[in-house]
């Protein structure tokens, strides 16, 4: 579990702050004896001032480029009466005004940043440092993952001054991969020129002042060239204080922690989620950030000998079901409330929040296991247009198992008393 001090990483960002079918009523599992049931609210309003809703964009509002059916109309019923929401999101890859802006479009409800998280959006926080970690704002930070390198450009945006990506590394030594010529085209289009050269393995007085040192790594969004990534990943976990080219002697040192690994100063790794799979457009769910991290850990066991031996890879996970990311989901969605209700919202406490999602390791893990500093009871709710396939078991159970987000918006409505709305 992830510490509540770490939401100060978020605010470092500056982003302002159905009804159940029958069939389903097997799959549901009460979770009534560790968190309050709301069966009806004890007063009325012109609308709900006490509930809220959390929203998983990928199986739940689009799949890969298009709508969901029904989506926009949940959005824009929620807008008109003046109910709080917020998108809670394992995806990235852009910044997060850009993808707020084609998210706008591809709904056709107007959306803005201060009610959107992406999985990196906390690796903002990093560039200054919190718990620990030192500032990385001019230090040298691989950044892998996304489409060309646009992951580069959200790093910047951030304030990250010396980011370097993998197309960056085999551009300059092509042999460091040789594997990865097919792309070259690919990569020679995106390339910069790295800060410094990479040491010299021949040098009997290696000049270490002047030589390529990374001093941390982030996994922004899913890799697309996994086999690069990973050899180079590798390196740096394996290398002597993040200098790539060179070997740590305290590797496989019984007499150390760890057995030496990942004791000599190598660069800290950041993954942004832990997603195994996601709703593409494709029939069937499709590998993600989680796949790949699962690779290298494989390989890893097989090059250190995992924790068989006693090893272990280090590394610190963010995005759902982290608890520190519905810890700040919460925050904002108090901010909102006060935004959007003003005295009203100060009249009658967050009761409840509604994390609607398709993954139930992800959304709904995350919503189940979050105990809310505030009282606030999270409700979890898996919908049927994403990652769950219906009829099958969860491999963690949801509060209820609807169709698609517009039943999710009426269930939530009429377990906390309120009028839910006509189909029409």
């Amino acid at each position: 579990m992830a510490s509540r001090h770490n939401l100060s990483i978020f605010l470092k960002f500056g982003i302002r702050p159905a009804l159940i079918r029958q069939s389903d009523a097997s799959s549901i599992v009460s979770r009534r004896s560790q968190r309050t049931f709301i069966t009806e609210a004890s007063e009325k309003s012109t609308f709900p001032n006490d509930l809220a809703f959390a929203f998983d964009i990928d199986g739940v509002l689009i799949r890969s480029s298009k709508p969901i059916a029904r989506a926009q109309k949940a959005l824009k019923y929620l807008q008109a009466h003046k109910i709080p929401f917020i998108l809670l999101t394992n995806g990235g890859g852009k910044h997060e005004s850009e993808r707020i802006i084609e998210l706008s479009e591809r709904l056709g409800v107007t959306l803005d940043t201060g009610l959107f998280v992406q999985s990196h959006t906390p690796f903002a926080g990093l560039v200054d440092g919190f718990s620990g970690q030192e500032a990385l704002r001019d230090k040298c930070i691989l950044v892998t993952g996304g489409e060309g390198d646009r992951c580069r450009k959200v790093a910047e945006k951030y304030g990250f001054t010396n980011v370097v990506t993998p197309g960056d590394i085999v551009n300059a030594y092509p042999n460091i991969w040789p594997f990865s010529r097919v792309f070259s085209t690919y990569y020679e289009s995106q390339a910069r020129t790295l800060p410094k050269p990479m040491l010299d393995p021949y040098s009997k007085d290696p000049d270490y002042s002047n030589a390529l040192k990374v001093d941390a790594t982030f996994i922004f969004s899913d890799p697309r060239d996994w086999a690069l990534d990973t050899q180079l990943i590798l390196d740096l976990l394996l290398s002597h204080k993040g200098f790539l080219g060179t070997v740590s002697k305290l590797n496989n040192n019984p007499d150390l922690p760890n057995r030496g690994y990942q004791q000599d100063g190598q660069p800290p790794l950041y993954f942004s989620n832990p997603d195994l799979l996601w709703a593409a457009a494709y029939h069937l769910p499709r590998l993600g950030q989680g796949g790949f991290r699962e690779a290298l850990e494989g390989v890893w066991k097989a090059i250190t000998g995992g924790e068989e031996k006693g090893v272990k890879l280090e590394k610190r996970m963010f995005g759902k079901p982290n608890t520190v990311t519905y810890e700040f989901a919460e925050k904002r969605l108090e901010e909102h409330r006060t935004v959007i209700l003003g005295k009203e919202s100060a009249g009658r406490k967050l009761r409840s929040v509604y994390m609607v999602g398709d993954n139930p390791a992800s959304d709904i893990q995350g919503a189940n296991e979050y105990q809310s500093p505030h009282g606030t009871d999270w409700q979890s709710i898996l919908v049927k247009s994403g990652v769950y396939s219906a009829g099958t078991t969860p491999a963690v159970q949801p509060d209820v198992i609807v169709d698609d987000v517009w039943d999710a918006v009426k269930w939530g409505l009429k377990r906390s008393g309120w009028e839910t709305p006509a189909d029409s």
